[in-house]
């Protein structure tokens, strides 16, 4: 089989694609077939070794796939072959095969095709975790999303309107604020890019609190960071929920923790990957609700392209600028 591996640490450039021999599934585990691989930033981060996991060279990045059950291990009961499934793996997945756990698949309901299944799980599933079990939103509170347009952000702005909240969603261009708001967004902010000056963060933080009523956001969702992460923290709203989902601009803020004390507001970690693993039975219930809402229509993954394997490079270099709307996918050229 063929398969995408980081050999030495570095940019996507250094990506190469090899044939290397299909993994055989042991007890407990099953073999699937790839039809589709998500990227996410991790992805990024990973081949850089700026991860906090830290898988030995050579190996494949990819958290996440969908495709075709093939072979199974001694003991498997989930899943039988030809069963098409979602796989979250962490890594390993820009591979044409991929051997997983049976705890670690999901089975693809008959509304949703390979793409969209590939590009589901890890988004939405962070993004409800974050919402309900951290933040627990509630109906008619206001909720910012900085980073609207990516994968997390877009999923939590969807997830936001499921959950009865008004959305308030944050990006860097008007293209990318037009696809929030067809994804259900009450208000939009439009942001510069790259660093803040202190006028630019005061600017960003004045414009929460007037689209606020002047009281700020009850729950905010970053996966951004850098200086946006002060200034939104700065327009919480009294006893508000201030959800720390990631870095994509880079820098991890250093924010001073008296606004914290003066807002009585909470700031709550995000690590959902953790959660599935200490938690299975919330995890499956919270999985329940997603694939219920998918159904009902409630929830409408946004897949801007698809990718070539030989195309890797570009997808993550387009990741890594933060050039994607929603999510974007590889698909192994069979």
């Amino acid at each position: 089989m063929k398969a995408i591996l980081c050999k030495e640490y570095g940019p996507p450039e250094k990506l190469v694609i090899e044939e290397v021999p299909t993994p055989e599934p042991k007890k407990g585990q099953v073999l699937i077939e790839v039809h589709s691989a998500a990227v996410n930033f991790p992805d990024v981060l990973i081949i850089e070794n700026k991860y906090q996991f830290k898988p030995p060279l050579p190996f494949s990045p990819g958290g996440e796939v969908s495709g075709v059950v093939t072979k199974l291990g001694e003991g498997v009961t989930k899943v039988k072959v030809g069963d098409r499934v979602i796989g979250s793996s962490g890594w390993g997945g820009f591979a044409e095969e991929l051997v997983l756990d049976e705890a670690r698949v999901t089975p693809i309901p008959g509304e949703m095709d390979y793409v969209t299944a590939s590009a589901f799980l890890m988004t939405y599933g962070t993004s409800h975790h974050a919402l309900k079990d951290r933040a627990h939103l509630k109906p008619g509170e206001n909720l910012l999303v900085l980073g609207a347009a990516g994968g997390v952000g877009l999923a939590a702005v969807e997830l936001g309107k499921a959950m009865g909240a008004r959305v308030i969603a944050a990006a860097s261009s008007e293209d990318k604020l037009q696809v929030c708001r067809e994804h259900g967004a009450d208000e939009t902010i439009l942001y510069p890019t790259g660093s803040l000056d202190k006028d630019q963060q005061k600017a960003l933080t004045d414009r929460i609190k007037e689209l606020t009523g002047g009281q700020g956001a009850d729950v905010v969702y970053d996966p951004v960071g850098g200086d946006y992460s002060e200034a939104a923290l700065r327009a919480t709203n009294w006893e508000g929920r201030f959800l720390v989902v990631g870095f994509a601009a880079g820098p991890i803020p250093k924010v001073p923790l008296n606004l914290a004390l003066l807002k009585g507001c909470q700031i709550v970690g995000v690590f959902w990957g953790a959660f599935t693993g200490r938690e299975p039975a919330r995890h499956q219930e919270n999985l329940k609700e997603l694939m219920t809402w998918f159904k009902e229509g409630k929830l409408r993954p946004h897949v801007s392209r698809t990718y070539k394997f030989e195309e890797v490079a570009q997808a993550l270099n387009d990741m890594a600028a933060r050039k994607v709307k929603g999510k974007i996918v590889l698909v192994p050229s069979r």
